[in-house]
């Protein structure tokens, strides 16, 4: 059976939804199972044992590039002569729905009880228009999956990806997962980074929204506080600058180079804690099952597993899943204190 994922981003959403692979593989070593993701983004799945071709794609480029999407349709459209089984659009967008219809071409098989051909299309699965955001999405798919928008979302990536295949992957299996971001000749030079004397805390700054991010002055006081060896990751000029300037504040704080994702996954996979805003990078300490603590402000912790050692600390607002506040900035309101605790408490064990 050949099967091929539509999940074509963000970065911490692909990671949520990759925890499926190895229980799918386990079940059915068998099923060949291909992954369409955003270019940016493909790096994350490379090196897993589960995933059999990546495929990638660069819709977000067509926002600037108008010109292009005449040759990303024909890119995609290329991809069915994969002629799969089942197609199963894990994100619930309209684009990626597209994206899934233009992978499912119908095809003409041969009955053996009869000369005459049948056309039989491959299925496409996605969650009911009342599990989505854009609901006009499901008018795309021929098995619809039910799952309520607020529901945790790794729950929700997980049940998207097996539902269909009749596969039950329940809240044990997740919680005794395998590490599952896997990397190969990373950048030496982060190993100069790491300290053998101290623990190395990896801290994650930025993130889409500024609302999302802890203020760096806070950061700065758990570094001093923990006195260990605070390594900050950045994605952008701006983040560069903030943690440029953290540096300057505390001596236990260094400034990483800017990291490709097969070099973050194996700083992370080094750390003995992660920091870190509710962003990608901070997803992927869970995946590598190394300790983390993730700090919430306008967005739900239902996005991710709490676990003996993966923490969340949010701020006091409530939050609506179904419409998120880029206008609350409470996050700032956390007190680093409570962070600095949990802190101390995943280093000594």
């Amino acid at each position: 059976m050949k099967i091929a994922i539509v999940k074509l981003s963000a970065l911490g959403d692909i990671v949520h939804a990759m925890v499926a692979l190895q229980f799918i593989k386990a079940h059915s070593p068998e099923i060949q199972i291909d992954w369409i993701v955003e270019e940016r983004f493909s790096e994350v799945l490379k090196n897993n044992p589960d995933i059999d071709n990546i495929l990638t794609v660069n819709l977000k480029a067509l926002k600037t590039n108008k010109a292009g999407i005449v040759a990303q349709l024909k890119k995609i459209r290329s991809h069915a002569s994969n002629n799969y089984d089942l197609v199963i659009d894990a994100q619930g967008l309209i684009k990626s729905a597209v994206t899934a219809k233009l992978v499912s071409p119908w095809r003409v098989c041969m009955p053996q009880a009869s000369r005459e051909p049948a056309r039989r299309g491959t299925r496409i699965a996605g969650f009911d228009a009342d599990s989505i955001r854009e609901k006009a999405a499901s008018w795309f798919y021929d098995v619809k999956v039910a799952c309520a928008y607020d529901a945790n979302t790794i729950d929700r990536n997980a049940l998207i990806l097996s539902s269909p295949l009749g596969i039950n992957i329940t809240t044990e299996h997740i919680l005794n997962k395998q590490p599952f971001l896997f990397f190969n000749n990373e950048d030496p030079h982060i190993y100069d980074f790491l300290s053998k004397d101290r623990s190395n805390i990896v801290l994650v700054i930025g993130s889409t929204w500024d609302s999302r991010n802890y203020p760096a002055a806070k950061f700065v006081k758990i570094a001093e506080a923990l006195q260990q060896n605070c390594l900050v990751i950045w994605g952008s000029e701006q983040e560069k600058v903030a943690a440029e300037w953290m540096a300057t504040q505390s001596e236990r704080i260094k400034v990483m180079p800017k990291l490709d994702l097969n070099s973050l996954k194996a700083l992370i996979a080094k750390a003995d804690l992660l920091i870190g805003n509710d962003t990608g990078p901070t997803h992927m300490a869970w995946g590598l099952n190394r300790p983390s603590i993730t700090i919430f402000g306008p967005t739900p912790v239902s996005r991710v597993y709490q676990t003996d050692i993966n923490k969340v600390i949010k701020s006091a607002s409530i939050v609506n899943p179904y419409k998120l506040n880029k206008q609350d900035y409470s996050i700032k309101d956390i007190d680093e204190q409570a962070i600095i605790e949990q802190a101390r408490s995943l280093l000594s064990t």
